[in-house]
């Protein structure tokens, strides 16, 4: 497929059913352009070719989970102490929506 065009943009524009006014589609083929040189600048790494496309970023990501050991539970009144303000065995913290 060549270079994106006019015509193209305003095509997928109508079938997404988003009207773009002159101004934008030419917005978009500019980023497209943009898109395209950086894409030329990527294949041009040497061995690029050979590399093989990741279905995942983490594949080789791997963990080992601890052992779940039970631990007496801290103490309310002793956890508490180091709240501004309280009530019962809930810390009053500061609204934040309205």
């Amino acid at each position: 497929m060549g270079k994106f065009t006019k015509e193209m943009v305003d095509d997928y524009a109508d079938k997404l059913l988003i009207g773009l006014t002159p101004e934008e589609n030419q917005m978009v083929l500019d980023e497209f352009d943009i898109i395209d040189k950086n894409i030329d600048i990527i294949n041009k790494i040497d061995g690029i070719s050979s590399v093989e496309p990741m279905s995942w970023c983490l594949d080789d990501f791997e963990f080992e989970l601890r052992e779940d050991i039970p631990e007496e539970p801290i103490d309310i009144d002793l956890l508490l102490q180091n709240c501004d303000d309280y009530r019962v065995c809930e810390v009053k913290v500061p609204k934040v929506v309205d």
